[in-house]
């Protein structure tokens, strides 16, 4: 049996918290660009049919095997696929590597949204006209598809924010602004997290029920402006040729994965501190439901802006240009421009980036803080003291890498690290964590877990989505990922080779610790080489062999990636063995 309630482990003080903050963890800044960006390309309502249907055979289903073996082992990611797999322990350790290293990027655009917030304190917005010592001669304060013009708001991120160079060979110099805002942004996460998930569980109260208020407040505003229902009739009435699109499948099962959060780890660490019986199929319902609705809803939001935008520019809603992120900082913020009492929605806009942008850091941030101590509890808090002073590392350690993202080339910078973080790597770690929890943890022993702490297995729907649908579904992503790869690249710069090595560098920087890991646990452990295969792929066989040479070998493979190296602990908790699991 796990161990049920273990001694000065914190839980949350009510369990709707960990519902709230796993929301918050879900729903973040890709429900309001990246899902209706990819809608947009996809078609409109053509993407909500395969979008709909991933969430039920792919969604669901790994975020409530995640969420089980985080309650049930009461560890974050590190400890937890340590135990449940030991030959692929170093799919725990990518996910908290992947988590540290979107972190340090990811809250640049809580700093470009705190830029624009304050940027809003004026009766008449910065990027409304083209009349300011920034812009060029080609601005123009119309949305246009010229490859000759730009916008107003264009010419703001990217000649007034941004500061841009030409291409990542040019530095430039530091953008105080930025880097003072980017500070800002970590002592926000930092008093919102200090105190452990007590402190975080009153702050998404907060957070993740607020952007909903402002969401809603968005929709009223914008249908009634000339030309919404065509947008909203874009985005609900599919192109129903598109499906025959393979790249459309694939897009909307990549989203569902990154939008509530698969192999992050997050979710997994913040289960830890769930009460032993909670029910876990609720959250996973909540939590992956929750996340779809926001995005539809966001949908509706976006393209009823789009059909303004359309009806101001005279041409059809699928011609508008939009792009990525620039849909959040470029596209929106033009058509605020036009909009009634238009700082008071720009900053509201803003705002709610804000929070959605929060909570998702929150989470990254706690992987991180949740692993070291699992794994480094004594001589962290030996030196350390307090667990508040550790996190203020994590902080600052993260700050200080996310500072090349505020010099000039940083948008430069963002994109490369973005490309092949959140694209290249996230696929290999879901494919692998799948591999160690459904099929070598098994489908039979997870199921076990969940009848001993809600005293209900899963369904028939379930075991079959774990054990057949969902590492197939993986699979194909996977290899369409590799097959489909395209370079990194913003707008219409290309990046030098050397830059693109740097990517593949920053994307090894997590996948690493799968191989080196499974190298490590079969060097250590104790027998011949079939038997110490054999043990690897045993759940819990470290815990029963705590004399092997893997508990006596302390800091191993510490020195093979600055900053994030920390993260590859293969210590227990102490020197006594640990506490037996008997299945």
């Amino acid at each position: 049996m796990a161990e049920k309630e273990e001694a000065g482990r914190p839980t949350w003080s009510r369990q709707v918290e960990f519902t709230l903050a796993g929301i918050g963890c879900a729903v973040g800044l890709g429900n309001i660009w990246r899902f209706p960006y990819l809608c947009y390309r996809s078609g409109g309502g053509a993407f909500l049919v395969p979008y709909l249907l991933m969430l039920v055979v792919l969604g669901i289903p790994l975020l409530h095997m995640e969420l089980t073996l985080g309650q049930y082992l009461r560890r974050g990611p590190v400890m937890a696929l340590t135990k449940a797999c030991p030959l692929l322990k170093g799919v725990g350790m990518a996910t908290v590597a992947i988590s540290f290293i979107m972190c340090t990027y990811y809250n640049v655009i809580i700093t470009w949204a705190l830029y624009y917030m304050f940027s809003s304190f004026r009766s008449e917005l910065l990027w409304e006209n083209c009349n300011n010592t920034w812009n060029t001669a080609n601005c123009t304060d119309r949305v246009t598809n010229s490859s000759s013009s730009s916008t107003a708001s264009q010419q703001f991120f990217n000649y007034k924010v941004l500061e841009r160079t030409s291409g990542v060979e040019e530095t430039g110099t530091l953008r105080w602004e930025l880097f003072l805002l980017l500070l800002l942004a970590w002592i926000l996460v930092y008093l919102c997290i200090f105190k452990g998930v007590k402190s975080t569980g009153k702050v998404v109260y907060f957070t993740a029920l607020f952007p909903y208020v402002i969401l809603l407040a968005l929709l009223i505003n914008n249908v009634q402006l000339p030309g919404a229902i065509d947008g909203i009739r874009f985005f609900i009435i599919p192109e129903w040729d598109k499906l025959l699109n393979v790249e459309v499948w694939i897009n909307a099962a990549a989203q569902i994965f990154n939008s509530i959060g698969i192999g992050f780890g997050s979710l997994m660490a913040m289960a830890s501190y769930n009460s032993y019986n909670n029910n876990i199929l609720k959250d996973t319902l909540a939590i992956s439901i929750t996340n779809s609705v926001t995005s539809i809803f966001a949908g509706f939001v976006i393209f009823s802006a789009f059909g303004y935008m359309s009806h101001l520019q005279n041409v059809p809603v699928s011609e508008i240009a939009v792009d990525g992120p620039g849909l959040v900082f470029v596209v929106y913020p033009q058509a605020f421009a036009t909009m009634p009492v238009a700082p008071l929605w720009a900053f509201l806009f803003f705002f709610m980036l804000l929070c959605l942008g929060l909570d998702s850091q929150f989470a990254m941030v706690e992987v991180m803080v949740t692993s070291l101590l699992d794994s480094y509890s004594k001589p962290i808090l030996k030196y350390l003291k307090r667990k508040e002073f550790l996190v203020l590392v994590v902080c600052g350690s993260a700050f200080l890498l996310g500072i090349p993202n505020v010099m000039q080339v940083g948008i430069y910078v963002f994109q490369l690290m973005d490309h092949y973080t959140a694209i290249v790597s996230i696929m290999f770690l879901a494919f692998f964590e799948v591999v160690a929890v459904c099929w070598l943890y098994g489908v039979k022993r997870l199921s076990s877990n969940l009848l001993e702490m809600t005293g209900k297995r899963p369904n028939i729907f379930f075991r079959v989505c774990w054990w057949v649908i969902c590492p197939a579904l993986i699979t194909v992503i996977l290899v369409f990922s590799v097959i489909q790869f395209k370079p990194a690249r913003y707008e219409d710069y290309v990046y030098p080779p050397w830059a693109q090595g740097v990517g593949w560098l920053i994307a090894l920087a997590s996948i690493i610790w799968i191989p080196l890991a499974a190298v490590h646990t079969l060097w250590l452990l104790p027998g011949s080489f079939t038997e110490r295969l054999k043990k690897s792929i045993t759940p819990f066989s470290l815990d029963e062999d705590s004399e092997s040479p893997y508990y006596k070998q302390k800091g191993a493979v510490m020195e093979v990636i600055p900053n994030i190296a920390v993260i590859s602990s293969i210590v227990p908790l102490s020197d006594k063995p640990p506490i037996q699991t008997n299945l």
